[in-house]
């Protein structure tokens, strides 16, 4: 075990909330911060005693006392660049989702960090809230037997869902039902996915915008052993509490079935002034007082010390790629209105080659 010094690429929503649990994380030596905003660079500067604070991201990599870099920089295609040059600088990543935009960047990754012998992790957070861990501990301690089929639905609103589309062309397979597809792979290893069929659905998001951006997208998966799974995933609920989130799961196997509720319906507060919202409701979470309520400190905390411990990481690297093969299906079959077969024409050298996936 040792102390590390961390750089944190983007300092926005999730970088602000990663970069103030490294501040007290005593794993953490020193902090370094990278924001293209003058005024927020300041402010979460100030906020956790920065050691260097800088609006040019090459300035971390460059900086030779920086172990690990975590990646929080939007718009989403900047992903591929700084990963890539990250890791050629020798330092452990963590990557906020996606992994990259093309299949053949996130292969390109996953080798850069191999050779240099790196951790490379992508920020799946909802592995880290306790009631999905859960539902993966009863998929795969027998509780429910042998696995037959689950759902997921996820929406998050529309003031969140309009800040989303106007960075990126990203689906809301690729943006919201990514995380449940990671978690729903994560609780049926080692089976593979085989077949990928979907739907978009146009309202809301379509009227607000005048683009081509749906309001949910419906993803129906088969496994190679024999299980299938549907997620749903969508980003135009009325504007309530901010950044509000809302998800179901239902697990079903041979001994049992598990319904998870998380709805975030448990808190509910009311005044003259907003009405009924529901707090504590975002996916990331959120600090309240002294301490934070949500995955997402505890998923910096486990990468802080993997690095700092020289432990694996939760989500590597290979299953954020397996997912990002499914979701690129998935539009894939949107656009055609017709299933897609796995792995996609790209990918198949790669499995011929006996390439871990």
């Amino acid at each position: 075990m040792k102390q590390i010094n961390v750089g944190i690429i983007g300092t926005g929503w999730c970088g602000g909330i990663r970069a103030q649990t490294c501040a007290t994380n005593p794993l953490v030596k020193s902090l370094h911060l990278a924001e293209t905003r003058p005024e927020r660079l300041a402010e979460v500067a100030k906020a956790t005693g920065a050691q260097t604070a800088t609006a040019d991201y090459q300035q971390i990599l460059h900086n030779d006392s920086i172990d690990a870099v975590m990646i929080s920089a939007t718009p989403e295609v900047l992903h591929f660049p700084m990963a890539r040059d990250a890791l050629s600088s020798g330092k452990h990543v963590f990557l906020e989702k996606p992994i990259a935009i093309e299949l053949h960047e996130a292969d390109e990754l996953i080798s850069i960090a191999r050779k240099n012998k790196l951790k490379f992790t992508i920020g799946y957070s909802q592995r880290f809230n306790p009631k999905f861990a859960y539902v993966k501990q009863c998929a795969t301690d027998g509780t429910l037997g042998k696995p037959v089929s689950a759902l997921v639905s996820r929406h998050i609103g529309r003031n969140l869902g309009k800040k989303i589309t106007g960075r990126t062309k990203l689906s809301p397979a690729a943006m919201e039902a990514t995380h449940d597809l990671d978690f729903i792979l994560w609780c049926l290893e080692p089976a593979k996915p085989v077949r990928v069929y979907s739907q978009v659905n146009y309202g809301a998001m379509r009227e607000a915008s005048g683009a081509d951006v749906p309001d949910t997208q419906y993803i129906t998966v088969t496994m190679d052993s024999g299980v299938s799974f549907v997620i749903c995933a969508g980003w135009s609920l009325p504007p309530a509490y901010p950044n509000f989130s809302m998800t179901w799961i239902e697990f079903v196997g041979t001994e049992g079935a598990l319904v998870i509720d998380d709805t975030h319906r448990d808190t509910m507060l009311t005044t003259m002034k907003t009405g009924i919202v529901h707090p504590m409701s975002t996916m990331p979470g959120e600090f309240v007082e002294h301490t934070y309520a949500g995955p997402m400190a505890a998923e910096t905390i486990h990468f802080i010390e993997a690095v700092a411990c020289d432990r694996p990481v939760l989500v590597t690297a290979e299953q954020a790629r397996q997912v990002m093969e499914v979701y690129l299906a998935a539009d894939i079959s949107a656009e055609r209105n017709e299933p897609v077969n796995l792995p996609l024409p790209e990918s198949r050298p790669l499995a011929a080659a006996g390439v871990a996936r």
